[in-house]
């Protein structure tokens, strides 16, 4: 039965006893949480055009076409209004309303009363609404969405990432007993689960509770936490019993051991127990969460790399942007599921959820398909000196709304601002970030980043590991200088934790140019980014950070192209285009694949410069991307005998020499693999 109705066109009565029937059905539940993402109208508050309400379904942004194109786009307030009729079977229940995002502010009313606010377009937020519904009546929910960039709320402009405007994110209406679990911590589940001593021979487990009770007096009940395994079995449990005051929110810990776990293993392995924490009441269940336990043991060794479960792991990292062309950030589960199955193809391992506090939907799929993460907040590209509390709010909301996720290994503090001196804002307020996540969750590494790549600058080392940003050959130098900054840093700090955050170039597919004509160096003033270079770069920096493990992890920036509305560069206003895939989705750069065969243990056969189509050497050479062996190549169907010079490693293969005629030229490359043969084909036309 669909729950979610709308008073503006059932009639009262029918609304009426579609929740009463709804409710009744889901009576036996300790606590309900149903969608409330439909019937909502919206409109703009200052854009004379947009003055009627339209019907949209969240998740909604009203930038999805303006911010990825100019830098003129809408930058205000929304409104947002639902009308909603709780039954009386509601009576005796709390009610929340739980906002998963609303970019960039927040103001929530219930029949004209407001029932809170939020600063944060990227971190979830809970409201209690009970005191302001009336029962058996339709409700009015009103929110008011601002994308306006302010001082004190990160990040502070627009401008390495647009603040998209709107519920850009899902919406819930949790329903609860008066003793209950808690949601507004934070809009955290409400237990928080750590694990010491793991091992392959057991593993040590606390789960943390908060309860609050709105009873009219404290009330005995029983606490009970259940760990199962996948099948369903209980494999460890401990209850307790406790009696629940009415003075503020009560903290209990229960300590469980599991024997003989089966660890989370990344890739290889990402097994996922279930914890459930119940609240029991005279024999009766009250309230119930749960939440995904992965077992696993992560620890960083400089110079060594990662070490999951005590062996080393592969970390081949992208970074990702949530927004998508036309829709901008209100993105469908399905559609974050497509961005984490094409990262996956590729064989990256870990990912950098960039800038910002990504959807619950995206973490909890890493959990399940194995990725390791770096999770982040906003503080990004500069500072105002008055967003120091919001920062703090957002790591807190970041920290404890993810808490529980075993796929994160990183807490991000700031990427990219900087201060003079270590008295200066950016460094002092590093510096409380990584206390406030210490206090948190002692047990995650921190991390901050700079986009320099000396180690002592004023605001550096202010976190367990210091990431740094380097686009030698983009923004400075030449491509292959990455080699001595990697030289130089194991040298000269040798116990240091560092990480490679960023690296990469533009690559505009519209935009081809052959490899014959690049250089190892790079003209800022071009006006075009053609997609060549970037693969050029990567080409070159990957085999010099395979053979440093000094670098603990690295990032390529970024796994899809996004929109960076206050830019207009490389031909393509409101675009980075560093991107290893197009921002629609639907095309794979060259250097996609170029990972893909260094990364994937799937086959890879693939030749470079397909978009590059029209040639104007007709001597040339022919570049093919194979992790299955030596390729054979043919040219307009006759085999050339050349034999391919293996570069960098053994997985990139160079046809030298290559001789094209006038017109049309059909290039196919094979490999045979176990009995099998694998093709790719590409046609050039030389004029």
């Amino acid at each position: 039965m669909k729950i979610d109705t709308s008073g503006f066109r059932k009639s009262l009565l029918t609304t009426l006893f579609a929740f009463t029937v709804g409710f009744i059905s889901a009576q036996q539940q300790a606590r309900i949480t149903l969608p409330f993402n439909t019937d909502w109208s919206f409109k703009k508050t200052k854009d004379s055009a947009s003055t009627k309400w339209e019907k949209v379904t969240l998740p909604h942004t009203w930038n999805a076409v303006d911010m990825q194109t100019t830098k003129n786009f809408y930058e205000g307030e929304g409104i947002y209004k639902k009308d909603f009729v709780f039954g009386n079977d509601y009576k005796d229940k709390r009610l929340f309303l739980k906002f998963e995002g609303v970019g960039q502010t927040a103001e929530v009313y219930v029949n004209n009363k407001l029932v809170g606010k939020h600063k944060g377009a990227y971190s979830a937020f809970c409201l209690d609404i009970s005191y302001a519904v009336v029962l058996g009546k339709s409700n009015t929910i009103m929110v008011k969405a601002n994308n306006t960039a302010k001082r004190d709320i990160i990040p502070v402009n627009h401008f390495l990432f647009g603040i998209y405007g709107g519920i850009y994110r899902p919406v819930e209406l949790i329903a609860t007993n008066k003793l209950n679990i808690t949601t507004t911590d934070y809009a955290s589940p409400g237990i928080y689960i750590s694990q010491k001593n793991v091992s392959e021979k057991s593993a040590d487990i606390t789960v943390e509770v908060k309860v609050e009770n709105k009873l009219a007096a404290a009330s005995d009940v029983s606490i009970k936490t259940t760990i199962y395994d996948k099948a369903g079995k209980g494999v460890a449990h401990q209850s307790g019993n406790y009696n629940v005051n009415t003075q503020g929110r009560q903290t209990y810990a229960q300590q469980l051991v599991v024997q003989n776990p089966t660890l989370w293993d990344g890739f290889n392995n990402p097994y996922l127990y279930k914890v459930v924490t119940q609240i029991i009441k005279d024999n009766q269940v009250i309230d119930e969460v749960s939440q995904p336990l992965g077992i696993r043991k992560f620890e960083l060794v400089a110079g060594k790399g990662m070490m999951l479960n005590g062996k080393r792991y592969n970390m081949y990292g992208v970074s990702r942007h949530q927004d998508r062309w036309q829709y901008g950030s209100a993105l469908s589960n399905s559609q974050h599921k497509e961005d984490l199955d094409m990262i996956k193809e590729m064989g990256s391992t870990t990912i950098r959820l960039a800038h910002y506090q990504q959807a619950e939907y995206l973490y909890a799929q890493c959990d399940s398909m194995g990725f390791i993460i770096s999770a982040e907040i906003p503080f990004v590209n500069t500072y105002t000196g008055d967003e120091g509390e919001n920062a703090k709010q957002q790591l807190i909301e970041l920290i404890k709304q993810n808490y529980n996720h075993p796929s994160i290994y990183l807490w991000g503090l700031h990427n990219e601002v900087y201060g003079k001196t270590p008295a200066d804002f950016p460094a002092v307020l590093s510096r409380d970030l990584n206390d406030l996540a210490k206090q948190l969750d002692p047990d995650r590494y921190t991390i901050t980043v700079s986009g320099y790549g000396e180690m002592d600058r004023p605001t550096n080392l202010n976190a367990d590991v210091q990431g740094m940003n380097r686009y030698y050959g983009w923004y400075e130098g030449k491509i292959g200088a990455l080699e001595k900054w990697a030289t130089d840093l194991e040298t000269k700090y040798p116990a240091n934790k560092v990480v490679l955050s960023e690296y990469g170039a533009d690559g505009n597919i519209l935009h081809q140019q052959e490899q014959a004509d690049l250089k190892d160096t790079y003209n800022y003033t071009l006006p075009d980014y053609p997609e060549t270079y970037e693969t050029k770069t990567h080409e070159i920096q990957w085999p010099i950070i395979a053979k440093h493990p000094y670098i603990l992890a690295s990032y390529v920036w970024n796994m899809f192209d996004f929109a960076t509305p206050m830019w207009n560069r490389g031909s393509m206003p409101a675009r980075n285009m560093k991107g290893l895939v197009s921002f629609d989705r639907k095309i794979k750069k060259d250097a996609f694949y170029w990972y893909k065969a260094n990364w994937s243990k799937e086959p890879v056969l693939y030749l470079t410069e397909r978009r590059a189509s029209i040639r104007k050497h007709q001597v040339t050479e022919v570049t093919v991307y194979s992790n299955i062996g030596t390729p054979k190549l043919l040219l307009n169907g006759k085999k050339v005998n050349t034999e391919p010079k293996l570069v960098d490693g053994n997985v990139l293969y160079k046809f030298e020499n290559i001789s094209l005629k006038k017109g049309k030229n059909t290039i196919e490359t094979t490999v045979v693999k176990d009995g099998k043969t694998i093709k790719d084909s590409i046609s050039w036309d030389f004029n």
